[in-house]
């Protein structure tokens, strides 16, 4: 008996605090015969997946070795400060890197904030895990400065979080090993550039500019490439006036019927 080739699958990999579920859903509605499996890794572990085939593609945080990996930026977080409900910081909306100079902040060995040198008073030591680390908030240890999505993740009643306006922002990522780009992967980046089914199955098409509109949540921002599109395409909506693309209707509008003489 001769056996079956096995069914292709495509392999997600996925770091803590993205949260793939709405790309996941759109793939099951259009490719269902495909299954896809997510794995989660933590961020020291992403690139290895990518490298030993482990997953065929991964939702990561920014940057990435641009030699190895191919990269399409989605959105960046905002960054925040996690901190005991009876702060002081938690007088105010939002507070400063400044504002914390004189507060211990913890900074993990999983740190992703990418500080050329952390703000604040170091911690008498570096917890392993940004877990552990808000283990020692809620314990009054200290505070710490995280992507908006890690705080929602180890959220604690007993803890809350403000935005830092001048704290580096983190991005998050599709990426993918240069020279393993499949037809799945080319699928999935279709999806998340948000193109049609029809234009997704044209894999190597390039995404029309305007087109990109990411969807909304807290914290996020569109990447840099996506707000440019956004901006053209406003432009684009203005000169064309009120009666749609090229301001047909609302010229033939203006001109109205020509003046009988006599």
């Amino acid at each position: 008996m001769t056996d079956l080739p096995a069914s292709p699958s495509f392999r997600l990999a996925y770091v803590p605090g993205v949260t793939p579920a709405k790309w996941v859903r759109i793939w099951k509605e259009r490719l269902p015969g495909i299954p896809l499996e997510l794995l989660q890794v933590s961020v020291a572990e992403a690139p290895e997946v990518l490298r030993d085939g482990t997953a065929d593609a991964a939702l990561v945080r920014l940057p990435v070795d641009r030699t190895v990996f191919s990269a399409i930026p989605l959105y960046t977080e905002t960054s925040v400060v996690v901190v005991p409900k009876d702060h002081v910081v938690t007088a105010a909306e939002e507070v400063t890197l400044e504002d914390l100079a004189d507060e211990v902040v913890i900074h993990p060995l999983d740190d992703v904030m990418g500080w050329d040198r952390p703000p604040g008073e170091p911690a008498f030591e570096r917890p392993a895990t940004t877990a552990d680390a808000v283990e020692l908030v809620a314990a009054n240890i200290g505070v710490l400065v995280v992507p908006q999505s890690l705080a929602r993740l180890h959220h604690r009643r007993d803890l809350t979080y403000r935005p830092v306006t001048d704290a580096p922002e983190s991005g998050v990522a599709l990426s993918w090993r240069e020279d393993a780009t499949t037809d799945l992967v080319e699928d999935f980046i279709g999806i998340v550039r948000g193109r049609t089914v029809n234009s997704s199955r044209g894999r190597t098409q390039p995404e029309p500019e305007g087109k990109q509109r990411p969807g909304k949540s807290e914290g996020r921002k569109p990447a840099a490439g996506a707000r440019k599109g956004a901006a053209r395409g406003s432009s684009g909506a203005a000169k064309g006036g009120r009666g749609g693309p090229g301001g047909a209707k609302g010229a033939g509008a203006r001109r109205g019927k020509p003046k009988r003489k006599g």
